[in-house]
């Protein structure tokens, strides 16, 4: 596993769009804070030409968010990359990617969710490149940086980390008010565990994110997860996923999908985070999603996660070896880098 350098003050931190762009005033002026903020913590920023453009969806072509996204991977003086944020068809730009090439590269942080976990995933599996399943750069231009982003920061400074799980959940306080606080967590947070146990551990090499565009690269030359898995099995392996605009029945089609590829093999547990923009579907409802669809796997599966769109967000480096305590509704997960 190629894993990157620590991040320290005075490095370069790089911004490219690789789906979506930060276009219009609303969110220009919130990536000019996040940039600020960012800076404040004692890191320079640099931008390609296209953060700051977008057009049905994307920031330009296909093409060209390739090169940007390259521009910045092959720059020495970049240590990490953190996109603004998501979006649809960050899938189009894969082609235009050199995974050998980035492989033989020193390796860099990319960090962010939803469509970034497109990108993420796949350098993880092809190049073998640790990559971080956690917050948007978005996420950080409000008035300060929340303290489940600024974690963001401590696991590209340290190769052996522990987060623990959050007491309160919730949303953005508000979409262009960016003089205060970014969440309002005002919701008492309890995970749990699909098999009602009271308390359960589990390790293995960390790997998922978003899935609703996991299932997109179902198939395609981009997850080759057989060989993957096989590569690291001794490890044994933690899915990390949560969802965005799935409903129940979506959830589980998608964990029927998953599984009749093999995509749970050597799985010693799985994590599930919070849905975002999810609803039921008459009375089939997300416990019956992850039941029919995770229960009779024969490994821990734990779910209220503070992981993916809805925060606070626990930081997940793809390619790490995580160890997970689960006790009371409450979660430890330990991280160590692996070289």
């Amino acid at each position: 596993m190629n894993y990157p350098k620590l991040l320290r003050k005075g490095d370069t931190i790089g911004i490219c769009a690789p789906s979506s762009g930060a276009s219009g005033e609303v969110l220009s002026v919130r990536l000019d804070n996040a940039i600020r903020n960012i800076k404040a913590l004692g890191y320079e920023v640099i931008e390609t030409d296209s953060v700051r453009c977008d057009d049905k969806c994307v920031s330009t072509s296909s093409e060209i968010r390739a090169t940007e996204f390259m521009s910045l991977y092959e720059n020495p003086n970049i240590a990490a990359i953190l996109p603004p944020w998501g979006g649809e068809f960050l899938m189009d730009m894969l082609p235009y990617l050199d995974f050998d090439r980035l492989a033989s590269l020193p390796a860099k942080w990319v960090c962010g969710y939803s469509d970034i976990t497109t990108l993420s995933f796949a350098m993880t599996l092809n190049s073998d490149i640790a990559t971080i399943h956690g917050s948007n750069l978005l996420n950080m231009g409000y008035a300060r940086i929340h303290e489940t982003d600024m974690r963001a920061f401590d696991v590209m400074s340290n190769y052996s980390t522990e987060q623990k799980s959050w007491d309160t959940w919730g949303g953005f306080m508000s979409w262009d008010d960016f003089t205060g606080e970014v969440y309002n967590l005002d919701r008492p947070s309890l995970w749990k565990s699909l098999q009602g146990d009271a308390c359960v551990s589990f390790d293995g090499m960390m790997i998922g994110g978003c899935m609703d565009t996991l299932c997109k690269l179902l198939g395609t030359r981009f997850a080759p997860v057989e060989s993957f898995l096989n590569k690291y099995k001794l490890h044994g392996f933690i899915w990390t996923i949560e969802s965005c605009e799935m409903t129940a029945p979506d959830i589980y089609r998608t964990f029927w999908q998953i599984r009749e590829s093999g995509w749970f093999k050597y799985c010693n547990g799985i994590i599930i985070g919070r849905p975002d923009g999810y609803k039921d579907k008459r009375n089939f409802t997300l416990l019956d999603a992850l039941k029919q669809g995770l229960g009779d796997l024969g490994i821990p599966v734990i779910y209220n996660a503070d992981i993916g769109h809805i925060p606070p967000q626990i930081q997940i480096v793809n390619g790490s070896i995580g160890r997970v305590e689960f006790a009371d509704g409450k979660v430890v997960i330990t991280q160590e880098g692996v070289k």
